[in-house]
């Protein structure tokens, strides 16, 4: 069976809500970045077999297969393929497992993976009423959350947001909204400090804006990140999910816009053009959960994942666990008994998951270590 290895891994800055990048569309976005991530690995772009972008939304500009749109406007051949694959917070993480199977399997050498939300952009809907002339006309907003729920798959699983399910994993596993917020602010010092020290540089490709009067603004730093957030600033937050409650906006993920690309090629094909692998895959894995703890996932799928690939969480030098909300890392992490100094290590409340592989990968080579996990929630 064929390794699969990684070439180049790019991002774009994470733009808050209605921040900077509110103003791109997700296939130009994507384009941008499959640009660089080609440029970097020094690799043909004829040689492409397929382009695999992982997209939760698609209800606006980025339905109809962005992977294949932002392709197209990276400027690559029309003969190179484009899939979008849909496993919601996950999506990004999905496209680059589904590149490394397809190597293993023998289904191709040279992949771009990657993914592209723009939350900002991401529209109303409204689906068509169910009789002729009829008033049930519903809309939704596609930004987050349930749309157009089945009522027989309600009946069987309540439909709790996001948000919900996290006052549930606090509920039932009593964790205080003070361990929340301690966890939220060392997130958020964490990526202050990897921001300011460069650590990021090397794997944000700058995002050219247009701003007024036909200037273009220049993007080249994550938004979310608050510099001046404080435990006192987090203990003044109401609960947004639950009167009583315990998650706030200050201890969940933001709402963000962005995209990242990995080229990954088989080891034979990379040693063919004299490339060097930055990283290897060596295993994958998914799981289910009960919806109404969705946060948990990560604890099945990472020790189905060490398990094929015959290690322990004691031979990982570092953890990338994406925090869609404090109490659900720290209930996985107390589970899988991760070592807090190697988990997100450069804070992670920035919320696409396809930086998680980035930032493994980087942080790897940045450390000089050998094995990291990369694990998505996602609901």
């Amino acid at each position: 069976m064929e390794d699969a290895v990684i070439l180049s891994a790019v991002r774009t800055p994470i733009g808050r809500y209605g921040g900077a990048l509110k103003d791109v569309r997700p296939d130009d976005l994507g384009a941008l970045i499959i640009q660089e991530a080609l440029e970097r690995a020094h690799v043909t772009p004829s040689d492409v077999e397929d382009v695999i972008f992982g997209c939760a939304n698609q209800a606006g500009e980025d339905n109809r297969n962005v992977a294949r749109m932002s392709l197209l406007l990276a400027g690559l051949p029309i003969e190179v393929a484009g899939q979008t694959v849909n496993r919601l917070c996950g999506s990004g993480l999905q496209a680059v497992n589904s590149a490394s199977q397809a190597i293993q399997a023998g289904a191709g050498d040279t992949f771009i993976a990657g993914g592209v939300e723009s939350m900002t952009r991401a529209p109303f809907v409204v689906g068509k009423s169910e009789s002729a002339f009829g008033r049930s006309m519903k809309l939704e907003d596609t930004t987050l959350g349930w749309r157009f729920i089945n009522p027989r798959l309600a009946a069987l699983y309540h439909p709790y947001n996001m948000g919900e399910t996290a006052e549930n994993v606090a509920e039932r596993y009593h964790i205080s909204r003070e361990e929340q917020d301690t966890y939220a602010l060392s997130s958020h010092q964490r990526a202050i400090a990897a921001q300011q020290s460069g650590r990021f540089a090397p794997e944000i490709v700058s995002a050219s804006i247009p701003h007024k009067k036909g200037e273009m603004l220049l993007i080249s730093q994550d938004e979310h990140p608050r510099p001046d957030t404080s435990l006192e600033k987090l203990a003044r937050l109401a609960p947004v999910f639950r009167q009583g409650g315990s998650v706030t906006a200050g201890n969940s993920a933001g709402i963000n816009d962005g995209a990242a690309a990995l080229v990954l090629l088989s080891r034979s094909r990379a040693q063919q053009l004299g490339l060097k692998p930055r990283a290897r895959i060596i295993a994958t894995a998914v799981a289910g959960v009960d919806p109404a703890y969705m946060g948990l996932g990560p604890i099945p799928a990472t020790r189905k994942a060490l398990q094929r690939a015959g290690l322990t969480m004691k031979d990982i030098d570092l953890v990338e666990l994406n925090e869609a909300f404090a109490c659900q890392v720290l209930q996985c992490a107390h589970e899988l008994d991760i070592n807090p100094d190697i988990l997100n290590v450069n804070g992670e409340l920035l919320r696409l998951d396809i930086r998680l592989v980035v930032v493994a990968r980087a942080s790897l080579s940045l450390y000089f270590m050998n094995w990291s996990a990369a694990t998505v929630v996602m609901g």
